[in-house]
Parts: C-alpha cells; structure tokens; sequence
C-alpha cells in the first residue's frame, strides 16, 4: 500500500483508520454517551448502607479548575489538564469507582465587562457564547463528564447560594476561646446577658441601633470598613493585594494602583489564620504550594509593645522585644491613622533639618511625603537596594523601658499592610533601620553583643548585625535588666515584664490581611445587603435570594486617567436609581421601610470559593447541599481527615488567591455545620503548561508561527529573518493551535494521546504539530492488529497467544496500571506502544484475549476507538464501564535475566539465570562457567562481589 498516494492506499484499503473515520467514530460514540447519560454518577439516595450496589463502590471526585470561559476559543494548551483527569477518571471507573467528573464555568469577569463597555452588547450574551463554543470545543474532545451537574457562575440559581454563603458569613462571628465561627445571633445573646461586656461600658440595651451595628461590625466575618486599599483609577475598581503586580500596576490591563482610604466589604480571613496554616499538614499538595500558602499567611511570634505618646500611646509588633533598649526612634506607615492626630502645627525646638525635608511645618512635610509613598507598590517600598527616604512628624515617643523620648517618623519601607503599621526601630540589628539612621542622624546602640569581632562601637560599623546566637548586652533599665542573657531567655524575661507592667503582651503576628471583598463592576454577583436610614447594614431574608443584577445603560465604572490619584469610585449599580433605593419588609418585625442597596459586587474569586460543593447537589433549591450527598462525596475517611476532592488539578498560579480564598469559605461553613468538609481540596496536582515558540520580527512584534520557514537552523518569515523563543501559546502571540485543526487533521483520540505522551503531566513542555503523526500512527497499528483494513472485519482468533505475546501482555497491564495511578501518562502510552509493536511485529491475527485485553488498556486514554473496536470485538455493552486488565504476576516476572560476569573489569561471559537466584548460588554458577573458567586460567581470586541477578564482578 502506497504511504505516498493516499487515493491510492484509499482504494486498497477502504477500512482503514483515517482523520475522517475517526471523525466519524468520535461523533457517533458523544453522541451516544451523551443520550445514555454514559458518565452520569449516582448520588446516594436515603441510607447509603441500604443500597447495596452504591456501597460497595469506592468514591472518586475529580476536579478540574474552573474554566473562564474566553470569547477566543481554546487552543490546545488549554485542554492539558482536562484530558489528564478525563483519563484519570476513566481509569478509575474500571476499577470499581463510582466517579464524580464535571465541569462548569467561572463566568463573571472584567473581559466580558470590558467587551459590553466597548460595544454596549450585555456581558451575559458574549458570556453565554463563549460558554457553548467551548462545551462544543470539550465535547469534541470525549470528555467524560457528568453534563447533568454543570452551571455557569452567571446563573441566577447558582449565584443564589454564593450570596447565601456571603450572608452565613455576614452573620457570624469568630469565637476564639471555641476556635470556630458562631452564628452572629450567639454573640448578641452574649451582651445581651452581661456575660460579654459591651465594648466603652454600659449595657446593650441603652445602645443605639446604629451603635449596636458598629459593635457587631467589629466581629463580623464579613464587614465594611473605611480602610487603606488598592485603588486603581484606570479601572475605576479597588483590587485586592493579589490583584497587583510587583511593580505596582493591574493584574489586568496595566494600569498604576495607588493608595487610597474607601469604605470597602472585607472578609476577616485572618481570624482562621491559625487553622489554614495547621490544616496544610494533612493535605496532599505539592511542598511548593504549601510553601506558598505558609509564607503568604506569615506567622511569626513576638510581642506587643505600647509607646507612650502625649498620653496616648503607639502600638508597634516585634518579633525580637530582646532589642528594646536598642530602640532609638520610631517609624510609622505614611497611612498610618495616628499619624495626622500626632503632626503638631510646628517643628518642635531642636528638629534637625535632615529630618523636615525641607518642609516649614510637620503637616506640609506629613502631606508631600505622603503623595511620594502612594505612586509605589509595597515591593518598591520595602526594596533592599533603595535610598531610604522619610519624614519627622514633629512628635516625640517614649522608649518604655528606659523612659528615652524617641523621635517619630514616616517612612515608605514600614507598610500597613503587616503588623501595626508601627516599628519601634533597632537600628543596629536591622539592616533597613541602620540605612535609615545613617540617612537621618540616628543613634545606634548596640544591644546584641556581636560575634564577628566588630566590636560595640557602632560609629564603626558597616552594616547592622542581628543574631539569635549572641549574648544581649547595654539593655538594664528599672526594674529590668537582659545584659548577659541569650536572645531566647532575654526575648523570655522582657516578655514577661512588659505583661506584668501592662506595657504589652506576647504574642503571634500574622502578614496575611483580610480579604477585601468589593468590586466597583456591574459583571458580578451583587451584594444581598440593604442600609437603613443610618447607614447600618441588613442582611436580606432568603426569601429575597437571588437578588439578581439589573439592567443598566452604561455597564462601565466610572474610570478615570490612570494617574490621577485623587479619584472616588463610581459603580454601573449606583446609577441605576430605581433599583438601589427600594421599599422593603426584612421581615424583621418593623414592617416596609425604604433601603439602599449596596451597589458594588463581589469579586469574581466569589463564585469559585464553593463550586465543588455545586457539584455533588446541582439542582438543589432548597438547601446549599443535601447534607447526606455531601458527606458522601467529600465527607472526611481515612487517610484525609479534613475530606474533601479526591483530586483537584489546575495551575499553580493561583497558590494563594482562588486556593486559600476556597479554604476560608470551607471552614467557614464546616463551623456553622453546613458541611463535614473542612477542607475543600484533599489532594491538588499542578500541571505544567504547553509552550509554543514566538516568532518576532525587527520590531519586537508576533507575526503568524504557521507562515514561518526555517532555512539553515533560520528562521524567516515573508523573507524576513526573525528570532524564536519558547514561550506561551496565545492568540496574540499567533502562535495558538486549535484543538479543532488537530482533530480534524489526525482525530480528538490523536490529540489526547500526544498531550498526554508529550512528557510528566507537571512538567511543561513545547507542542511540536510535526510530532503529532506518531500517535495517530499508533492508533493506526492498533486499527489493524484488530480490524482488516480491506473487509472492515475483526481479524482476532480465539486462539491462546504464545508465551512470549502473554509475557508481554501482563507485563503491560502491570506497567500501565501503575502509570495511570500515578498519573505518568506518557509512560503508560510507551508500555501500551510497547505492547501495540510486539503484535505487530509478530504478526498474524492477535488472539482474542489480548487485543480484548489491549483494546481495555488504551480506553481511559483513546476512548472513542476503543469503544469502537470494544463493539466490533461482539461486546454490546460501553468499554467505559468494563473492569481494567489485571496482570497475571506468573507472567509479569522474568523467566530468566541476563547476569554478566566481569574479570578485572572486564566482561567475560554473560549468564541465563533466574531472577530469583541468590548470590551463593549466582557466585557458584559463574564460577563453574567455561567461559569464565578459561579466562582465569588458574588465576588466584581474591574476591568476588556478587549483585544478585545481574553482576558478578571477579577480582583476581
């Protein structure tokens, strides 16, 4: 048959394997799956244990990472992970799982936002459609998902339950002493009885209802509060701190964020700090990502510490109070609220000129310094390398244990965002305290007696020097004295002192912030809050759930020039004058009152904080989830204390934004006893990516990767030469491949198999289009060794296979097994290759139990001609729900291995033994041999080193 001549090979074989019959195959077998609900998995329904056949299966839910559904399409990097948990699932199905495995959208976003402020079509319609172009693109695929329990974020019957959970969380509180959130209604009984008293005194009665908000504000887990944050004028929105790059500009679109004071909704994650810390232990998720949760969360232990001031007093958080005495002036963050109450109008008598930057008084010095520090990002501000740069606010502290009156300054490298927004400064122990000093003419006292023979003398130090493995010296004071201790104990006795005094207290300091919660966007799900005449905040009742988004003529906040600070959010909600200022019964026993909604939204992190929850319960209209599928699903068991998603695959970029934000809401709910999960991702893979070389011409820009040429190692395009690099595949960077050309070019069983051969599943790796004809060439082989390509007719035999095809069959199911467990699918496709080439080159027809066999192996991973071949083999049942191969071990092992005998280093003969062979025996056996006997020639052995079965090395 002619590989040159297609027609040709056409017409000499019509039954051939082809893109067009595998087109064929793949359509039929969807849309069978599809009409007998093929992939649907059951829920249990009453008691579990009542029903027999449900029981006796083990569970496996797979997860995917929400999709965002993008109007351009997927190119084949974007399936990667979907493929992989599609062959993962299928594996675990034929092997006795019931296998939950779906997929919903994520679909609030700025793109979709920002296509409907270019061109006025609303977000829901470009949403919707991008949302069926890519379910089309994933069916096409043969992916096994249960399509009965997918959503869209955007549907009003899913958004229900995230403004349902939002309200859990508005009306709850964080007990400390029971360590998990209460409803809200257990703490107003608390100072309702006295047993809590109410925060300034009196009793809760005599307070004001508005007052009575503001005290249970100060407990929410969700509240609104007037707060420094990411304001970022070329979008009109606030973002939160994981929304900004390093150098201080948008996520998305690039644009500079500045700081600003809003009144914004918050989420008190930091109460469970604690807790999402503790609970990454028992986790099942790479060390990298751990890593980065813990460092992102921060906890550090120390003290805290007052400073009296002017009868008032600074707070500041240090993890080495040991320093103390070593402190000689103060810093505070430029938005530090006690900083306009501690600016006097004039410069005290005495104030160096270096300290006022050349200001006439502390308030206009105050405001300059701080229009500097708001152009940069918390990276910029805390940079090693930086001058440092800040300003004396005219007042003086006190050192409380030695009584010295210590100046106060601001200064853009102490941040708000950690600690108190407070330092006491120690600048001998700090490198960034010691510049600072050295910049202002600050004393440096040397309170930790250095071990590198500098000396105490700091007038001549080059650097600071900070130790834990050093003696404390200069730090006696009245009543207190460290001069001689270690850090640890000194650290011990001032901590103690400072509780005793009522000066501070020990305790445990953390960088994570809580989560700020709004969004001045019309694409998202709205708040379900009202405020009173007062400004005080109501929940609205369930009934009222959905409250669903309306319809508005500009969907747009209000932007502003990127660089123009000095700007106020206004949100596409607020304009909408008929829906924010509304006429309500909350049910609350004060009849219909008139309310303004809260007309920011919620992030879009809202919706993909619970979705796996969604999942197990889809249709569900009375409650978040039926308590029995949950525990079913995701209830804790053995191995995975804390339950949740058996598997959890996506990338490794959301670390610490879509994954803690999701543990947050989990444990939230496991307190209040919504769920049994306190965990919502038991085990997490991250996958690695697939890259494309960008092509650039002189200019720097992208032309088309297709329309490139190489020439002599070159690369040109339109007869200009250009560079390559490996990067990402994208549509800017025109370099994307569809997954629709590689299917209609080769067939979706060809582009599953060479993503998953590409290489390890978390490792990323480059697409190479040319390499894609090596596995469709494999399914080809695999075609034939079953089905005639000139009848169309089976070819297999009920003969038994011979020893050697049985060898390798089992040896095979064993291989493959085991790789698709561990999720190395591009191993487990080299075994079935393996496997696929040994029938080959045999020849003849395969027997019937090993292409049966063969045709199971190769179903998790090409399911649409396995199905196929599975009907032609005479089964009439689906190949999705057959038992996986199980391997004979009697052929699994070796009859016989290679064991070579070296003389000197040398290889003298080489040995057929048995696997199982000791080295007493192996030693025998190769000393009796001739070869080996001849080429000693009655030489005298001084040793011989045996590893049993392959080596046996003879020194003479």
């Amino acid at each position: 048959m002619s590989e040159t001549n297609p027609a040709a090979a056409e017409v000499a074989a019509p039954h051939r394997y082809t893109a067009v019959v595998a087109g064929e195959i793949e359509a039929r077998w969807q849309d069978f799956w599809d009409a007998e609900g093929t992939y649907a998995a059951p829920n249990p329904s009453g008691d579990l244990a009542g029903d027999a056949e449900l029981a006796a299966k083990p569970k496996k839910f797979i997860m995917d990472m929400f999709p965002y559904p993008s109007g351009t399409g997927l190119h084949v990097g974007h399936p990667l992970g979907y493929i992989a948990t599609d062959v993962f699932a299928r594996y675990q199905r034929m092997t006795g799982h019931n296998v939950l495995h779906t997929l919903g959208f994520d679909a609030f976003g700025l793109p979709a936002e920002q296509h409907a402020v270019a061109t006025g079509e609303h977000p829901r319609v470009t949403t919707e459609a991008a949302i069926n172009n890519m379910r089309s693109q994933l069916r096409r695929l043969g992916l096994g998902h249960d399509k009965r329990r997918s959503f869209a974020t955007i549907d009003p019957d899913y958004y229900k339950w995230t403004q349902w959970i939002f309200l859990q969380i508005f009306n709850s509180w964080y007990d400390g002493e029971a360590n998990k959130a209460r409803p809200i209604a257990e703490l107003i009984a608390q100072f309702e009885s006295g047993e809590r008293a109410v925060p300034g005194g009196g009793s809760w009665s005599a307070l004001s209802a508005a007052e009575r908000a503001d005290v249970l504000g100060d407990h929410r887990l969700a509240y609104a509060s007037d707060a420094p944050v990411n304001w970022c004028p070329g979008l009109g929105t606030v973002l939160a701190n994981e929304e900004v790059t390093a150098d201080g500009r948008s996520e998305r679109g690039n644009f500079p964020v500045f700081k600003a004071k809003l009144r914004q909704w918050n989420m008190r994650i930091t109460a469970y700090a604690d807790r999402l810390l503790d609970d990454l232990n028992e986790l099942d998720w790479p060390e990298a990502i751990k890593l980065q949760q813990r460092n992102w969360i921060g906890r550090s232990e120390g003290a805290r510490v007052d400073f009296p001031i002017d009868g008032e007093r600074i707070t500041v958080f240090t993890t080495r109070p040991d320093t103390l005495f070593g402190a000689t002036y103060m810093v505070l963050a430029p938005e530090h609220p006690l900083v306009d109450k501690f600016t006097p109008d004039a410069w005290p008598e005495g104030t160096h000129d270096v300290w006022t930057g050349g200001h006439a008084t502390p308030a206009d010095a105050v405001t300059a310094y701080r229009a500097q520090a708001t152009s940069k990002s918390d990276v910029e501000r805390q940079a090693e390398a930086k001058d440092k740069t800040g300003v004396f606010i005219g007042s003086y502290a006190t050192n409380p244990v030695n009584g010295e009156r210590i100046p106060v300054f601001i200064a853009d490298y102490v941040l708000m965002g950690y600690g108190t927004g407070a330092i006491m400064a120690v600048p001998a122990g700090d490198q960034r305290d010691f510049e600072f000093a050295r910049a202002f003419e600050l004393p440096i006292r040397c309170v930790v007696e250095p071990t590198d023979g500098r000396g105490t003398d700091t007038s001549i130090w080059e650097d600071a020097f900070g130790s834990y493995d050093a003696k404390v010296v200069n730090s006696a004071g009245e009543g207190v004295s460290l001069d001689g201790l270690g850090v640890v104990e000194a650290k011990a006795r001032i901590t103690e002192w400072l509780e005793r005094t009522g000066i501070g207290e020990g305790t445990v300091n953390f960088r994570l912030r809580d989560w700020l919660f709004s969004r001045q966007r019309y694409w998202g799900e709205p708040f379900p809050i009202v405020y009173d005449e007062d400004g005080a905040a109501h929940a609205l009742p369930e009934s009222m759930l959905p409250l669903e988004l309306p319809e508005v003529e500009d969907y747009s906040p209000r932007t502003f020039e990127p660089d123009d600070a000095d700007t106020q959010p206004e949100t596409p909600l607020s304009r909408n004058a008929d829906w924010v200022n509304v006429t309500l019964d909350l049910g609350d026993g004060r009849g219909p009152r008139p309310y303004r909604r809260e007309t920011n939204t919620m992030p879009n992190w809202a919706g993909s904080c619970w979705y796996e929850l969604r999942y197990l319960d889809p249709h569900n209209s009375e409650k978040l989830v039926d308590p029995q599928i949950e525990q079913y699903w995701m209830g804790p068991r053995e191995g995975q204390p804390h339950g949740g998603v058996d598997l959890y695959v996506g990338g490794a970029e959301h670390a610490v934004l879509h994954l803690l934000y999701a543990r947050f809401w989990s444990k939230v709910l496991f307190d209040l006893g919504h769920v049994s999960s306190a965990e919502p991702f038991h085990r997490l893979f991250n996958q690695g990516m697939i890259q494309a070389f960008v092509y650039r011409d002189s200019r720097g820009f992208a032309v088309p990767a297709t329309e490139v040429e190489e020439r002599d190692g070159a690369y040109y395009y339109q007869g200009e030469k250009v560079s390559r690099l490996l990067g990402k595949m994208g549509k800017s960077l025109k370099n994307a491949v569809t997954p629709e050309s590689i299917c209609e070019e080769y067939g979706a069983d060809t582009l599953r198999l060479y993503e998953m051969a590409m290489g390890p599943l978390d490792v990323s790796r480059p697409w190479d289009t040319r390499a894609v004809v090596g596995q469709f060439r494999l399914l080809q082989r695999l075609w034939r060794n079953v089905v005639d390509e000139a009848s169309g007719e089976v070819t297999v035999v009920d003969a038994e296979p011979a020893e050697d095809t049985l060898r390798a069959l089992h040896k095979a199911i064993e291989g493959v097994r085991q790789d698709l467990e561990g999720m190395r699918f591009n191993t487990a496709i080299a075994k079935v290759t393996e496997l696929n080439n040994h029938l080959t080159k045999v020849g003849g027809p395969v027997s019937r139990p090993v292409a049966e066999a063969l045709v199971l192996l190769v179903a998790p991973l090409a399911p649409h001609i396995a199905e196929e071949l599975w009907r032609k083999l005479g089964h009439g049942d689906s190949v999705v729900h057959q038992d996986f191969p199980v391997a004979d071990p009697a052929y699994v092992v070796d009859e016989a291995v290679t064991c070579v005998v070296q003389i000197k280093g040398k290889v003298k003969a080489r040995l057929e033994v048995s696997p199982a062979i000791s080295e007493a025996e192996l030693e025998k056996v190769a000393l009796a041999d001739e070869k080996v006997v001849a080429a000693l020639a009655g030489a005298a052995i001084r040793k011989v080193i045996v590893r049993a079965p392959k080596l046996v090395n003879i020194v003479t």
